[in-house]
């Protein structure tokens, strides 16, 4: 079985675990002794060990510091519009397995809402939590609080996904600064809003001759941005 992976605020000789974290262990059946590994959602990680088990406390001692999975050359963000039901949620989980450092919340003019509320923003960062350490990443990407298209700056390169754009993300992706995939809601994109990102410096591309639903087509070119970085 897999060791256990804990994520904690920092990597200190001895880390007292909260009540939220101590079910996980005892769903599981850990008792002190047991191996785990513990990561501050930044990048660092280790190995090390459970003793002490309470009813809403634990205490784990740190070990040998370990490497954490491989992450993209430049950080690697996600700008999404804004998704009714679960689907932010499938994103999250998806955009975190394929290593992206930060995810931008959007609301666009056809965005399927305005705004969301603070316990759904929080539900998306414990996803986002939850999908860092069963990817057995170290680092667990931000869920950033919905911004106007209009208002969002990014740095390095940012490629807008384009029904009808003849450009393929390998010919002009390069990893020498960091990257920025942007896709839209059901219904799409305004052209307008697309005419202003290329303005901008974006680059539209193109994510195959079928229509996708707005939850695939981030996971769709973040696969495809991910490949040729790895």
């Amino acid at each position: 079985m897999a060791t256990h992976r804990v994520r904690v605020e920092a990597l200190t000789p001895e880390i007292v675990l909260g009540p939220r974290e101590v079910r996980h262990l005892q769903v599981l059946r850990l008792r002190p002794g047991d191996a785990l590994h513990v990561f501050d959602g930044r990048g660092a990680e280790a190995e090390a060990t459970l003793t002490v088990l309470e009813e809403v406390r634990a205490v784990v001692t740190l070990g040998t510091p370990l490497t954490g999975a491989a992450e993209t050359p430049q950080p690697l963000t996600l700008a999404v519009a804004l998704l009714k039901g679960d689907k932010l949620s499938d994103v999250v989980r998806a955009a975190t397995e394929l290593g992206v450092a930060r995810v931008q919340l959007l609301v666009t003019q056809h965005a399927d809402a305005r705004e969301i509320g603070t316990q759904k923003l929080l539900r998306l960062r414990r996803v986002a939590e939850e999908a860092s350490k069963q990817s057995r990443r170290a680092v667990t990407p931000e869920v950033l609080a919905p911004l106007p298209l209009a208002g969002y700056s990014w740095e390095g390169q940012l490629f807008v996904a384009q029904p009808g754009s003849q450009k393929r993300i390998t010919e002009h992706l390069a990893w020498d600064v960091p990257v920025t995939v942007l896709t839209g809601p059901e219904g799409g994109l305004a052209d307008a809003e697309v005419s202003t990102l290329i303005s901008r410096g974006a680059v539209a591309i193109t994510l195959g001759p079928r229509i996708l639903r707005a939850e695939t087509a981030p996971v769709a070119l973040l696969g495809a941005v991910v490949a040729t970085g790895v």
